[in-house]
């Protein structure tokens, strides 16, 4: 069973609204981009070999479909060929 606590914090003003206007734009609410935050520093400290994905890459997450065996490599290399001919 999950309890939720309330948090009483003083930040900057400015930072505040940036943050206000970021949970906004990502249609979150700035208690849970708090609560992810703090989830996901102490996780790192308890040794979790967790990659956190910043809100902005998982926006982008299944924008675009590659083919299954798309050789990303072979792609970069061909493109630094063609720019530096």
């Amino acid at each position: 069973m999950n309890m939720e606590t309330k948090l009483t914090l003083r930040l900057n003003d400015k930072v505040i609204e940036r943050a206000k206007n970021y949970a906004r734009s990502n249609k979150i609410s700035l208690s849970k981009m708090v609560e992810s935050y703090l989830d996901s520093i102490t996780k790192q400290e308890e040794g979790e070999k967790k990659i956190s994905i910043t809100p902005l890459v998982e926006s982008l997450s299944g924008v675009i479909d590659l083919p299954v065996d798309f050789d990303y490599k072979k792609e970069y290399r061909d493109y630094l060929d063609e720019k530096y001919k």
